[in-house]
């Protein structure tokens, strides 16, 4: 059986790709993997989630295993709640990408993600033989989800953030997907002064012009209105990006920097070490060396910041997609958690966004492309071993600082290409050099 985890579980074309009884099979040895006997079972709200869901519940208790489905609940939400019951947690996504797609994240009772360990046993298992599993008629939805809005509500006031929002104006994009009904809930309850886009899933439409993916009604809505900022989610509600008052998107790298920032000077940084993946700007490294704050840098995906996080008991980590990890308040990555504790600096610093984002980090110029990969073309070792001594030249053309960075994507058959530097200039001469060269070689 083909079916691989990439860098967050697994995911593919739904019906095609991933169909329900991979999802059976993989529901069926992801419990005998984990050796637990009870899930809690959540979706992002795309059209294939309920049939994904029974093929689920079909797997699991054909394993012997019990699930509970709470329908559409972000990601961080599942989370959560199998940590706080001791309980194995799936949620049916496929994060940013559109309706078309789907895809199955498992976490453990205490909150975690599968370990690289753990998904290669499961993938043993998928490649024996197993039986299908049937599916399940139907199941019902249960209403447990309200119990993550309130433990969460009740759990920032003990996270040190400010109280009082009313003053501090924020439009927020759902993504029409699993943040629509419990993000206007929370941010309303903390009385900030809210406008609500793209909150209506009709299982179609998740992503679509909308959401982290595409901000560009975000932004308008954000200039027309004067707002404060505005938050972006993706699909699944556990990343986000943000619009500054000036309508400048604000990534993960700049929502990093300033809690960073934050967190020390409020003491609450250990060991004044943040958390990062290698597709961290190099202005960020600069921000952070600048601040005294040192940086552990991890492979991409929020598995290996958690991962960091969890062995040296540190507190903060992230990724430049918004993934921003809050380990002392949360298991996973958490755009809602994310954009409060904006709003918090926010308070703290008495400044406009535009004006915090630019005195935490400068950005360094940064493209990104990506190559189509061909199965004839060899496993990703071999590609990236073919393609290094073509990086090494390209970056021999930076007079000034610069990097090249190539990597297989942990999700779709492409080499993702990400160029940056100091000079704008010298930043796209490399990248043409480099695409250029790797297209070459690749025959591509």
């Amino acid at each position: 059986m083909g079916l691989k985890f990439g860098t967050d579980g697994v995911r593919g074309l739904a019906h095609s790709e991933l169909t329900a009884e991979l999802v059976a099979k993989l529901a069926f040895a992801t419990s005998n993997a984990i050796k637990v006997k009870e899930f809690v079972i959540g979706t992002d709200g795309r059209e294939s989630g309920d049939l994904f869901a029974r093929a689920l519940t079909g797997g699991l208790r054909a394993a012997g295993a019990t699930s509970q489905y709470l329908g559409m609940v972000p990601t961080p939400g599942i989370a959560h709640i199998a940590s706080e019951f001791e309980i194995a947690g799936a949620v049916i996504s496929a994060s940013h990408n559109h309706a078309e797609y789907n895809g199955v994240k498992f976490f453990l009772p205490n909150g975690q993600k599968l370990s690289d360990e753990v998904q290669k046993e499961i993938e043993t298992l998928l490649a024996e033989r197993i039986s299908s599993p049937p599916l399940e008629e139907s199941i019902e939805v249960s209403n447990a989800t309200q119990t993550y809005v309130t433990t969460w509500i009740d759990s920032l006031k003990n996270a040190s953030l400010q109280n009082n929002y009313q003053d501090i104006s924020v439009v927020i994009d759902c993504a029409n997907g699993a943040a629509s009904n419990i993000a206007p809930q929370i941010f309303k309850e903390l009385g900030v002064a809210l406008t609500v886009i793209h909150s209506q899933p009709n299982g179609n439409n998740i992503n679509r012009n909308c959401g982290s993916t595409d901000m560009s009604s975000l932004r308008d809505a954000v200039i027309e209105l004067g707002a404060d900022l505005g938050l972006a989610f993706d699909g699944d509600a556990d990343r986000v990006l943000a619009i500054d008052n000036d309508g400048n998107t604000i990534d993960g790298d700049y929502l990093m920097a300033i809690f960073a920032r934050d967190f020390k000077q409020r003491k609450k940084l250990k060991d004044d070490t943040v958390v990062a993946t290698v597709m961290a700007n190099m202005g960020f490294h600069e921000a952070m060396q600048a601040e005294a704050i040192s940086v552990h840098t991890t492979a991409v995906g929020d598995r290996h910041i958690l991962k960091a996080l969890g062995e040296n008991n540190w507190s903060l980590g992230g990724e430049q997609s918004g993934h921003i990890i809050f380990s002392d308040h949360a298991k996973t990555g958490d755009g809602i958690l994310t954009g409060l504790h904006l709003l918090n600096s926010l308070k703290i610093s008495q400044m406009r966004l535009s004006e915090l984002a630019q005195s935490s980090m400068r950005k360094f110029p940064q493209l990104l492309h990506s190559i189509e990969l061909t199965e004839q073309l060899g496993d990703q070792k071999t590609i990236l071993q073919q393609v290094q001594p073509l990086i090494m030249e390209a970056e021999s053309i930076f007079t000034q600082e610069g990097r090249v960075l190539v990597r297989p994507s942990g999700t779709e058959p492409i080499l993702r290409i990400m160029v940056e530097g100091e000079s704008e200039s010298e930043v796209h001469q490399v990248t043409n050099e480099v695409m250029k060269s790797i297209k070459r070689a690749l025959k591509v």
